[in-house]
């Protein structure tokens, strides 16, 4: 699994702090729920939110990852961090694990889905995705699935594979430490 970058850590936290019920930016969600609806980026109102973390030298894909991010974060403002305790349990697969051990029956059957969606699909799924975890009250790694739909079209499928791991695979405890 390839980490987040520490500026997608940072975007996420800025992200977190429009979020935060003491937010002095309450609109900023607003704006950003409404861009959730159509094309990442589509709708001017998150520009202002998520044009300023854009460097220059960022590619499309890359840029379109933010925006969907930034659109999908506003519907379920809720961030699971990076456990570094257990990072292989922190991507969007781990958070559907833990929606399927709550006894959601289509789980499972909707995370195929999502795993089997071409990138021009995936804001779709994912729109759907987050809102039934958000019904579920299950946190989402943002800053780890910017990383993630910015391979999400790597021929290796990698994303997709670590994400499989994370929702088939039993939980595993830590690694113990060398005394």
């Amino acid at each position: 699994m390839v980490s987040p970058t520490p500026h997608q850590l940072r975007f996420v936290d800025h992200l977190c702090k429009l979020g935060a019920r003491d937010s002095p930016d309450r609109a900023a969600l607003a704006a950003m729920r409404r861009a959730a609806r159509g094309r990442p980026g589509a709708n001017a109102e998150i520009h202002r939110y998520v044009a300023p973390w854009i460097p220059e030298d960022m590619r499309d894909r890359e840029v379109e990852g933010y925006y969907l991010v930034a659109a999908l974060f506003a519907t379920h403002p809720e961030n699971r961090p990076t456990d570094s305790e257990r990072p292989w349990r922190t991507n969007f697969g781990a958070s559907f694990s833990e929606l399927r051990s709550r006894g959601n029956d289509s789980a499972e059957r909707r995370f195929v889905a999502l795993l089997n969606s071409h990138r021009e699909d995936l804001p779709n799924h994912l729109r759907h995705a987050v809102s039934l975890l958000r019904t579920h009250g299950v946190a989402v790694d943002w800053a780890q699935l910017i990383q993630d739909l910015r391979y999400w079209d790597h021929p290796d499928r990698f994303v997709q594979r670590e994400w499989a791991r994370s929702f088939w695979a039993p939980a595993r405890d830590p690694q113990p430490t060398a005394s």
